[in-house]
Parts: C-alpha cells; structure tokens; sequence
C-alpha cells in the first residue's frame, strides 16, 4: 500500500507489510528523491521486508522503532546486524520491555532478540531519511516509552499502537496508563491536523479527522474537542 501526497512524485511514499502473527503493520517509508528510506517497526517475517527492498530499490539507512512490544521490534535487532545499519526509537522508557524480546519470542512462538537502540528518541526529536525530516512525538500510555513519527509536508504519520481505526490502544500491560493515552492522542496528535493520515499498527490507516468524528474512546463526541 502506497501513501501519495499529491498528483505529482510525493517527497515520501510508504508500502506496508503485515509482519508476525499479530499481523503488525511494518512500514517501508522512503526519500523518493534518494530513494533512501527505513523499516519502521521491523517486527518478523523478515524475508517479506527483504523482498520490499528488493522490489523498491530504496537503499535501508536505519531502522525506526514506535515501541518495544515483541511484534513490533522482535526482529529489529536481528535485521539491524544483517542491514549493518543503526536503530532509532523508541523513548528509553520502553527499554524493560526491549529486554525481555527473547522471554517474549518463546512465549509467543517466534523470535525476539533484545537490543540497545543507536538512539532512543524523546518529544521533539527528529529523525531523518534521505532528504526527508520527521518529527518525533512521544506518545505514552500503551507503553511508556512509545513514540509516533510525522512527516508534516505530506500529513502523514506512524502511530503504532496509539491509535487505530475506530479503536485506541490497550492500556492494561505493565507500564501502560489509559490517561495519558488519552492525553497523548488528544494533546499531540489532533495538533497535527485532521488530514493527516496515519498508518496504525495493526488494521486499516485512517485520517485523524475521521477518528476525531468517529472514535468511540476518543473521538470529539466521548471526550470533547480541543
């Protein structure tokens, strides 16, 4: 699935590949005036993300990561050392989580290897992909150390488990915290715009507008507009 911005070459395009059993939606996001790009959230199935570069011919120069659960980051470590490429994210706050990927890989019957990011990210970071800047959000509640990323030129961001099409993030993990999941959706990532349109980390993308309109945890009509 490809993320156009307009009529004309966007300055950014995405492909994304379920990945695991969960069915986790990796994203592939690319400079298309480099054709560099990352894998955000690397979670398994890495012969599936091998065969989108392979398809793309975009150049992999890092690895992004939204938050430390097993299906989002489990093979991160892993295709970081294949790639000889650095990892960025998420915020130090998920770093229990990161190692404990291979006590998780076991229980869930697929790999996880622990790892210690190149640079864990905060609120306000920003990292870049080829020609492409994107700003870095830190979105606690899911997990406390989950970041969101976004390209503002093309409305387009990567929320992981934040938020979903008609649905929001589980809170009831260790460490989660459904206030200040609430908090992060509704104080950060409706600033940026109801045409934004994000990729989630499981299921369809959607709008933030749309979500606003139609959320039953945290549209408009649950938890008043901002």
């Amino acid at each position: 699935m490809t993320q156009p911005t307009s009529a004309a070459e966007p300055p950014l395009r995405a492909a994304i590949i379920p990945v695991t059993p969960f069915q986790q939606n990796c994203s592939l996001i690319w400079c298309t005036k480099t054709m560099r790009g990352a894998f955000v959230d690397a979670g398994g199935d890495l012969d599936k993300l091998r065969a989108a570069v392979a398809k793309t011919g975009v150049t992999i120069e890092k690895l992004l990561v939204t938050h430390g659960h097993l299906d989002h980051c489990g093979a991160t470590g892993i295709f970081a050392a294949e790639l000889e490429v650095p990892i960025e994210g998420p915020h130090e706050e998920d770093r229990f989580w990161i190692e404990k990927l291979g006590e998780d890989g076991g229980r869930f019957g697929f790999e996880g290897k622990p790892f210690e990011p190149d640079r864990w990210l905060g609120d306000g970071d920003q990292v870049t992909l080829g020609d492409l800047v994107l700003d870095v959000y830190h979105c606690p509640g899911h997990t406390p150390g989950h970041v969101v990323f976004h390209h503002a030129p093309s409305r387009f961001a990567i929320v992981g488990d934040v938020l979903f099409q008609g649905s929001i993030g589980r809170t009831d993990f260790p460490r989660g915290n459904h206030s200040d999941l609430i908090a992060a959706i509704t104080g950060k990532l409706w600033r940026l715009g109801g045409d934004t349109a994000f990729v989630p980390g499981h299921g369809p993308m959607s709008t933030f507008a749309h979500e606003r309109a139609s959320n039953p945890f945290v549209g408009d009509a649950v938890v008043g507009s901002v």
